[in-house]
């Protein structure tokens, strides 16, 4: 598939003379749409939890929000952004290592699109060390992709909520009935807030599936000089 010129990415461009390229520009190409359409396919057909269009827009949103209240640039925050929306197309290879995988197929969008080196290098960084079992944050941008991924959690993302009496995953899920990464940048704190049914899933099965999430986003917290906590129901955990 040909992509479109690099040039409708951005009118201001770069200082050393590259289109900039933008979230907007990224977010509407069919070629990333595609992408994200099919990693969440190949998902929902092994029983993962939706991780399509609404799960990378929400990472996206919220990973600009957390790297604009910690006071970076807007440009970095943009890329925090764009990092976002790719997270994931690795999945459409293979669940396995697939933030390694996506990295690579989002460094070759990217450079057909025409970004430059230096910002596509913070992406692919962003997105190869995101998964929780085996990545750090390495820059502001991979910071930002770990707390925004780990924070949505949320009943929206269950595809059958019949599984809810089998699957853990699921049953924690569709107990979430609102999640928001509340980001402190006075008190430099941030804390992921849930409202949970306990008639559906108890606390404790959260932390029994999503203890190396909170572990991650406590790292990825503190690469940016913040703290990070769990508040559940109005009462604070950690």
């Amino acid at each position: 598939m040909s992509t479109s010129s690099p040039k409708a990415a951005s009118d201001a461009g770069t200082p050393g003379g590259a289109p900039r390229i933008t979230l907007e520009f990224v977010r509407d190409h069919p070629r990333v749409k595609n992408h994200i359409r099919m990693a969440d396919a190949a998902l929902e057909q092994i029983g993962y939890t939706e991780h399509g269009e609404r799960h990378v827009g929400l990472v996206s949103r919220i990973a600009h929000n957390v790297l604009k209240r910690m006071g970076y640039p807007e440009r970095e925050c943009e890329l925090a952004a764009i990092a976002g929306l790719l997270h994931d197309i690795g999945n459409g290879v293979n669940r396995e290592h697939h933030a390694q995988t996506g990295a690579v197929m989002a460094m070759q969008i990217l450079h057909e699109f025409g970004m430059e080196d230096h910002e596509l290098l913070k992406i692919i960084a962003a997105i190869g060390t995101h998964h929780e079992n085996d990545g750090d944050p390495v820059n502001p941008v991979a910071a930002a992709i770990i707390l925004a991924d780990k924070s949505d959690v949320h009943r929206t993302r269950v595809r059958n909520p019949d599984m809810i009496r089998f699957d853990i995953h699921d049953r924690v899920n569709y107990a979430v009935e609102k999640s928001f990464l509340n980001v402190d940048d006075d008190r430099k704190h941030i804390t992921l807030e849930l409202t949970i049914d306990p008639n559906i899933s108890h606390v404790m099965e959260y932390f029994e599936i999503f203890m190396t999430r909170m572990m991650a986003s406590r790292k990825a917290a503190k690469y940016l000089g913040a703290t990070f906590g769990l508040a559940v129901n109005g009462n604070r955990l950690v």
